[in-house]
């Protein structure tokens, strides 16, 4: 299952497809019981998306042989046993993909000629994802961060590991001299070597990054004055080249967690400035109107505020979910669209926007 959505990856996304392009979302959950119910749902929703195939007259039966062969692969490919919050399935002559989100989404089908991508971007601007770069004078680990945890990448080269004929491993640690190690020039290729690797990846898919390792390697990485030295966060800690996800984790949790409370303070202060200069939106209707006008500027989202409403032209009404022409994602659709406008989009914690109901937004004009 994909986790992770980059610049490139939603751009393939997004390109038009034969239809029918299959869109198939649903809510599915970590923990018991709530997961219980998870493939009962899954095979439903699945079913709804072959009978709306046989259903539309658009779709011949080749056509609809050839898309459903290709939900049956991606349903092979599902691993409830690790779900997290929502799973959204796209599938299309040639193809098929399964996403796993850490945000709920509303349960759907949708036929068309694009994939839905929507929900995708919101959960990935949720998760606020970073890349660790963990460093040793012979290993260099690349490994994808989000909102609870990381996971060990193999793209653009990494892991990278020194070549024996220019490391002698054993021998480096007989002599027990770990600041003469990355004093030797071999070392300082190396390192070099995983700098430039890096800069292509932070080209591609711009993302914070931390980097691990003892501190006479990170003071080589600084000499490189490459994309390790600017603008990337430092943490003195080695021995993570070749750890566990976990320990990787616990280590720069806790400059995540203080990043984040300096983010929802400057937030605060954005929104109260903003209200005294008249360029303040709150509620999602608010919010709402404006981000179709491209006006908002900064977009503030409580992390679990959902709610359906239905457009009735003019503005959002509050609708149940079910009720004809109701959307289940409206707060997704915002996020997608403050994105594609240039939007500096923040999720705080529930209950940080007080009066302004969940979303609020700073406005350009």
């Amino acid at each position: 299952m994909e986790h992770a959505l980059s610049p490139a990856t939603l751009t393939e996304l997004r390109r038009p497809r034969p239809y029918p392009a299959v869109s198939v979302l649903t809510p599915t959950h970590r923990r018991e019981p709530d997961n219980t119910q998870d493939p009962v749902r899954l095979r439903n929703v699945l079913a709804e998306a072959k009978r709306q195939l046989e259903a539309d007259p658009a779709v011949t039966r080749e056509r609809r042989t050839e898309v459903v062969e290709q939900l049956d692969r991606a349903l092979a490919e599902v691993d409830l046993a690790h779900a997290e919050d929502g799973l959204v399935i796209f599938a299309a002559p040639g193809e098929h993909q399964v996403w796993s989100l850490a945000r709920p989404v509303p349960e759907r089908v949708v036929l068309s000629d694009t994939f839905l991508t929507r929900n995708l971007v919101s959960a990935q601007a949720a998760e606020r994802p970073f890349w660790v770069l963990s460093v040793s004078s012979g290993h260099v680990t690349l490994w994808s961060g989000g909102a609870d945890r990381v996971i060990e990448e193999h793209v653009g080269g990494f892991p990278l590991t020194r070549s024996a004929e220019n490391f002698d491993a054993e021998r480096q640690e007989q002599i027990g001299d770990l600041p003469s190690t990355f004093r030797d020039e071999g070392t300082r290729h190396f390192l070099r070597e995983a700098d430039t690797a890096m800069s292509k990846i932070l080209r591609d898919t711009p993302r914070p990054l931390y980097i691990t390792g003892e501190r006479a390697a990170l003071s080589l990485l600084d000499e490189a004055g490459g994309a390790t030295s600017r603008n990337a966060v430092h943490i003195p800690h080695g021995g993570l080249a070749n750890a566990s996800p976990d320990a990787v984790w616990q280590a720069v949790r806790p400059i995540l967690a203080a990043e984040d409370r300096k983010s929802v303070d400057t937030v605060n202060r954005e929104l109260v400035t903003a209200r005294g200069r008249k360029e303040f939106a709150a509620g999602v209707d608010e919010v709402w109107q404006n981000a179709r006008e491209a006006r908002i500027r900064l977009l503030a989202v409580e992390e679990n505020y959902r709610v359906t409403m239905r457009d009735d032209g003019d503005h959002l009404i509050p609708a149940s979910s079910g009720d004809l022409d109701a959307r289940d994602d409206i707060v997704d659709e915002i996020v997608e669209q403050c994105l594609e406008t240039g939007a500096d989009v923040r999720f705080v914690p529930d209950g940080t926007l007080g009066d302004a109901q969940g979303i609020a937004g700073v406005l350009r004009y």
